[in-house]
């Protein structure tokens, strides 16, 4: 008897596995599907939902060659097939093709929108799958189909086609030549017209950006709605972002249901549709009394957005390995920011009066941006990492001088204040943490080095 092992393929993603099959008189038994086990050796662990299975009664059944929208493990309970599938994923691979025999010590992992056909070598042969996902009327739109007999995928099936059971339907599939294939899983940028979506926008053209217009999330029947089956990555930049605002009865409802209600919402979508899930976050969910925020600090947020941004973190960390929670802070790019503010007044000759006693560091919207692709392109491991631009850790003052004086303006035009001088005699301003700087080791170790940020500085206001 083999032992349980994985051996992968020709076709990348496409993996086949040798079960152990334990036997005697009586007959045999195997594990057709051990999640701890296969999941050690490499196969995915791709959420299966659905147990289907085919009874073919006679020598020579063939069906095939269909390419499904999701992923599925295949094996057989009774007989024997030769099995075959085919790539139709667009890419250099695409008609690359993998044949061999199975019986029940085969197992073979088949990934979304590689076909899947097999031909029955014995009677009673039954043919069994698992998939992630459930099948409906709808999902049929998105097959893909190769004909059995193609003569550039050229299976060389054992019993000739023309002496095998083929439904008509299979026999009228088409040549490879006029397969358009299985189209890649979507990245969704979500909040498309923010300071981040944007930036997102322009590194990843190829994303599906969704402004509220297009999906609101304080929808329920909306979020529900939407078809997410092709979708492998969101990266929700929607937030509610008015921290004084969400201090009020009124503001503190809206933040919490988007920050919050609607996260749940598309976490639930996320394990649902085995989507990973990019959510940033905010230094607001520590209360700054550290000089420098690492990623696994215990939250401690002062105010109503701290703490709806923390209850977003808390669950989106629920998905296991398929979420990055990208932290960041004081973020400027296309939109209005503070930087824009303070070059305002600079260029219009006016004074500012800025806060002095809080610290941080700037983090420009397209270096976010630019943090979040490659932690995605990298696979980097599930967690949280912070991501601001690097450089010295700076005031609000500083960086309000720094502005006045790449606008040519004097460095002494800015007067720096307290934050008790900043918000005396105002109503309904929110607690902020005094020291927002935070620890950056995380990325550098997955090879992003941030720039720093007095260089984006100059480079966003030139």
């Amino acid at each position: 008897m083999a032992d349980l092992s994985l051996q992968h393929t020709a076709i990348p993603g496409l993996l086949r596995l040798t079960l152990p099959v334990h036997g005697d008189a009586r007959g045999w038994f195997k594990e057709a599907w051990q999640r701890e086990k296969m999941t050690a050796l490499g196969l995915p662990d791709f959420g299966p939902v659905q147990a289907n299975q085919s009874f073919n009664a006679d020598r020579g059944t063939t069906r095939g060659l269909h390419a499904e929208p999701w992923d599925k493990l295949v094996s057989v309970a009774a007989g024997r097939i030769f099995g075959a599938w085919v790539d139709l994923r667009p890419g250099p691979g695409f008609g690359r093709s993998v044949s061999f025999e199975c019986g029940p010590e085969t197992a073979v992992f088949v990934p979304r929108g590689v076909a899947n056909g097999f031909q029955s070598l014995a009677p009673d042969t039954v043919y069994t799958y698992l998939v992630n996902d459930h099948w409906s009327p709808a999902a049929r739109s998105s097959y893909a189909y190769v004909n059995l007999a193609d003569e550039q995928v050229a299976v060389p099936w054992p019993i000739p086609l023309a002496e095998a059971i083929v439904s008509d339907a299979d026999r009228t599939h088409p040549r490879l030549r006029d397969v358009t294939g299985v189209p890649p899983r979507t990245t969704v940028v979500l909040g498309a017209n923010g300071q981040l979506g944007r930036a997102l926008r322009a590194l990843l053209p190829g994303a599906v950006a969704l402004t509220r217009d297009d999906l609101d999330l304080g929808d329920p029947a909306a979020v529900a709605g939407y078809d997410w089956r092709g979708v492998a990555t969101i990266v929700n930049a929607a937030a509610y972002t008015a921290v004084d605002a969400a201090e009020t009865n009124a503001g503190r409802a809206a933040c919490w249901a988007t920050n919050v209600t609607a996260v749940a919402r598309l976490v639930e979508i996320a394990r649902r549709h085995r989507i990973h899930l990019v959510q940033p976050s905010s230094e607001y969910v520590f209360d700054g009394t550290r000089r420098s925020h690492p990623e696994d600090e215990a939250p401690a947020p002062l105010g109503a957005y701290g703490q709806s941004k923390a209850a977003g973190d808390a669950l989106v960390a629920t998905l296991g390995d398929r979420y990055h929670i990208v932290r960041t802070s004081w973020v400027f790019g296309d939109g209005r920011n503070f930087v824009r503010t303070m070059e305002g007044l600079a260029r219009s000759g006016r004074p500012a009066r800025v806060v002095a006693d809080q610290t941080g560091r700037l983090t420009y919207a397209p270096d976010l941006a630019a943090a979040i692709v490659h932690l995605l392109f990298v696979q980097a491991p599930a967690g949280v990492y912070n991501v601001t631009n690097s450089g010295p850790v700076q005031s609000w003052a500083d960086i309000a001088a720094d502005v006045f004086e790449l606008c040519g303006r004097d460095r002494g035009d800015v007067t720096p204040i307290s934050t008790e001088d900043y918000v005396a005699g105002r109503a309904g301003v929110a607690p902020r943490p005094r020291n927002s700087t935070l620890d950056l080791d995380k990325l550098a170790a997955t090879g992003f080095e941030p720039v720093p940020a007095r260089r984006r500085l100059a480079e966003y206001l030139a």
